[in-house]
């Protein structure tokens, strides 16, 4: 009984072995007659004269803190942020009854003077004349000189006076400098008006440039004049500017040299200041490796993340998608520098019709 229960076993593990290999057998079959998935391939470009990149904003090429030399308080702000100004337009204005009483002074003290320099004149023409007369001595003459020039001067002290105060008044009717945009309110009206606080700030809408910094290292190559490829990712925005200004100083910048890059005015449609910008400003190849050093560059497009990690396809000596790991460096208006991981003559896979995925059979497009 047993033999017979043992032979049966064998029996029936007989089929399922033959089921199993010829179940495996049609997989092996499907995976080596799996249709291939249509690539194209690309290598990498080169490029000696990558430049240097730096980050940096949009800021307005003219701007100003609107504030007042006098001290006092604030009866009334006439904008907000936000608000277009015309050059010459009232932005605030300052209680002022103090510097109109000093004014009214001014003005009784010029009438004072002018009356003075009047009478002083007749009596000095009247001795003229009688010394010329011989009936007037040199010496009565010289005084009434005197008098009449010391008139004069205190109507000229007094007309100073008036200049004086004048000026201080026209602080305290705050007017905008240029046409442009309200950035910035710092008061209101009531508050208290402190010599050399800003109030309002304004900035030429008109006008923008980038401001960025440049390493130490790098700031003896960056010269005034060079083109720069400016990119707006806010805004998707690409702009060519020059680089206008080159500060040679950092001693308030962290040991970065602040530059400053022009933006035509035919591109500030949709720009605000304040927005980062990449920028890449061609200086060319250094001067320390004649001829400069390429850079194999691939398009941001056939990059692959995983985790920390970024890698690229290529093809295999078996004709599949290989995934290899790479390490980048700077981008490059929509390319990407490799480090290492991927030599120049390499070739990888820049589109396929399709999902990659590692061993995946492929045909060259």
């Amino acid at each position: 009984m047993n033999k017979y229960l043992f032979r049966g076993k064998i029996i029936f593990a007989l089929p399922l072995l033959a089921s199993f290999a010829c179940s495996s057998g049609k997989k092996d079959t499907a995976a080596i007659h799996e249709t291939p998935m249509v690539v194209t391939l690309s290598r990498p470009g080169e490029s000696a004269n990558t430049g240097i990149a730096v980050s940096g904003q949009v800021v307005a090429a003219q701007s100003a803190n609107i504030s007042t030399r006098i001290m006092g308080l604030i009866t009334s702000v006439k904008v907000k942020p936000g608000d277009r100004v015309k050059k010459g337009q009232l932005l605030a204005t300052i209680s002022n009854e103090d510097i109109l009483a000093k004014r009214a002074q001014a003005d009784a003290m010029i009438a004072e003077a002018q009356s003075a320099v009047a009478n002083a004149r007749k009596d000095y023409d009247r001795f003229t004349a009688l010394y010329s007369q011989q009936s007037a001595t040199a010496r009565e003459l010289d005084n009434v000189t005197l008098q009449y020039n010391a008139a004069r001067s205190r109507l000229e002290a007094a007309s100073q006076v008036k200049k004086e105060v004048d000026a201080m008044l026209s602080y305290t009717a705050l007017i905008a400098p240029f046409a442009g945009i309200v950035t910035q309110k710092t008061a209101d009206a009531g508050s208290m008006a402190n010599p050399g606080m800003p109030l309002l700030t304004i900035e030429n809408a008109g006008s923008y440039e980038v401001s960025a910094f440049v390493p130490e290292n790098l700031i003896d190559r960056v010269k005034e004049g060079m083109p720069a490829d400016i990119m707006v990712k806010s805004v998707g925005k690409s702009i060519r500017g020059i680089v206008a200004q080159v500060n040679r100083s950092s001693q308030f910048t962290g040991g970065q040299y602040n530059i400053k890059l022009t933006i035509p005015k035919d591109e500030t449609a949709g720009l605000y200041a304040g927005m980062y910008t990449n920028a890449n400003i061609q200086v060319g190849a250094p001067a320390s490796t004649p001829g400069g050093m390429n850079t194999v560059l691939v398009p941001a497009s056939a990059l692959v993340y995983k985790d920390q990690l970024t890698g690229i396809y290529t093809v295999s000596s078996r004709n599949t998608a290989l995934l290899r790991w790479i390490r980048t460096g700077k981008s490059f208006e929509g390319n990407v520098e490799v480090l290492s991981g991927l030599g120049p003559d390499e070739s990888f896979i820049l589109r396929a019709e399709g999902k990659l995925y590692n061993g995946v059979p492929v045909v060259v497009k």
